[in-house]
């Protein structure tokens, strides 16, 4: 048994199995699609979703309420846990915001208690691969403080190489125009984006072509990837389980030691990015989104 409990919010994208595994508090965004009420992040399977997407259901996401966060985190601190939360990046989502002045509340009402919180500055499986070093660590044996501290340490680093296949969800959500949407189509462009050092999305470069496409984010990561302190290397994707394989295929070519954990691009997230998104997640040598 544990004395804090890890929290984080649905956008780290990982795994129900891991999830349950390390025992992680998950705190459930929202998604609305078409004239539907709002369901939680949990409850909709990753893969309806993006069929409804491919028939062209409109979906949009709303935050975790700070109701949803304070009914959680006053269960861990009644029962004597501390708490450490590890948030979606306050540069995509309010739900960092919230979760951050509800810890403010609460902390004030428990002054015995411990309550930290980490604005991440990163998304889905970035987020993930944080929270899933901040479980491992809480297994070996490290303080709360630890842990803490070698969090801040690496998430500037968290890299996130990504591409799209549609780009129509990104012009849907302001990322790029409805000319470059139509014209990227017409010449099977697809975009290559980052998270930035902000927390923000970036798109670095354009490739012509899926298959080159998938080249280049492990080209990327052959540059940047820093495996001999962190080997855990992270895949998510928008129900295209066959691709983010061959990505995994080189990188393993490329780095035979590297622990590949492969899952979906859940809901939310992929509500603005869209069916056959991949993205992948690993420790940099250098700083996210530099040059």
């Amino acid at each position: 048994m544990y004395n804090f409990d890890i929290y984080t919010d649905s956008s780290c994208d990982l795994s129900k199995e891991m999830i349950d595994n390390y025992n992680l508090k998950v705190m459930q965004l929202e998604v609305t699609i078409d004239d539907n009420p709002p369901v939680l992040n949990c409850d909709i399977e990753p893969k309806e979703l993006y069929d409804k997407l491919r028939d062209g259901a409109m979906a949009k996401t709303n935050a975790v309420t700070p109701g949803f966060f304070e009914e959680n985190m006053r269960e861990s601190l009644e029962t004597g846990k501390d708490i450490l939360y590890i948030g979606f990046t306050s540069a995509l989502s309010v739900t960092y915001n919230n979760g951050a002045m509800i810890i403010g509340e609460l902390q004030e009402e428990f002054p015995n208690r411990k309550i930290m919180h980490i604005d991440s500055l990163c998304a889905s499986v970035g987020q993930g691969l944080l929270v899933h070093y901040a479980a491992l660590k809480r297994a070996e044996g490290l303080s709360m403080e630890e842990i803490f501290q070698n969090v801040m340490e690496m998430k500037d680093k968290i890299h996130h190489q990504v591409t799209v296949d549609d780009l129509f969800f990104l012009k849907r959500g302001g990322r790029v125009s409805a000319t470059t949407a139509v014209a990227g189509s017409v010449l099977n462009i697809k975009p290559m984006i980052e998270v930035s050092a902000e927390g923000k999305l970036d798109t670095t470069g354009k490739v012509r072509g899926r298959k080159s496409a998938m080249k280049e984010l492990v080209a990327k990561m052959k540059a940047t990837a820093d495996l001999d302190t962190l080997n855990q290397v992270f895949i998510s994707h928008g129900d295209c389980l066959e691709d983010a394989e061959r990505v995994r295929d080189m990188i393993l070519e490329a780095f035979p030691n590297a622990q590949v954990n492969i899952s979906y691009v859940g809901a939310v997230i992929g509500a603005h990015t869209g069916p056959g998104v991949i993205a992948l997640c690993y420790l940099g040598n250098t700083i996210k989104g530099s040059k």
